[in-house]
């Protein structure tokens, strides 16, 4: 039974997300990944975006990683990229109406929006404890 949900879970969630990632890595310019989660971008902006964009991505903690990589080696900051990397499998919009059906609507919307608060806050988070590795980061991306 582990050997048939392990090989399902490679097929359906793992190779699609690496899949996903390689197309962000290859048709994704690095202007549009810096203009929306560089370490430079507005921080309302880059934050915003980075942690409401999982509502369209329904993937679980597993297959949000490739993704992440690709956003982060493509030149996001590394607060923007964690809070997508936290808001992705936390608000995607299949666990939010299941949260909702099952626990209710008023948890459903809490759910949605603590998970929105607290990639902001864990983003934040790491961009304050990695910043120095970030001023590094922008200026080997400004002498390229």
């Amino acid at each position: 039974m582990a050997q048939d949900y392990a090989r399902q879970h490679i097929l359906l969630c793992l190779i699609p997300a690496f899949f996903i990632a390689g197309a962000i890595a290859n048709f994704i310019s690095q202007e549009n990944v810096i203009k929306y989660f560089g370490a430079n971008t507005n921080k309302l902006l880059s934050y915003s975006v980075a942690s409401v964009s999982g509502t369209i991505l329904a993937v679980c903690s597993c297959t949000v990683l490739p993704l992440f990589a690709g956003i982060y080696k493509r030149g996001a900051g590394i607060g923007p990229a964690t809070a997508f990397l936290y808001s992705g499998p936390a608000i995607n919009i299949l666990a939010i109406i299941l949260t909702a059906r099952v626990l209710g609507f008023e948890l459903g919307l809490a759910r949605a929006i603590g998970a929105i608060i607290f990639s902001v806050v864990i983003g934040l988070s790491m961009h304050f404890i990695f910043r120095k590795d970030g001023r590094k980061k922008n200026i080997e991306a400004n002498n390229n």
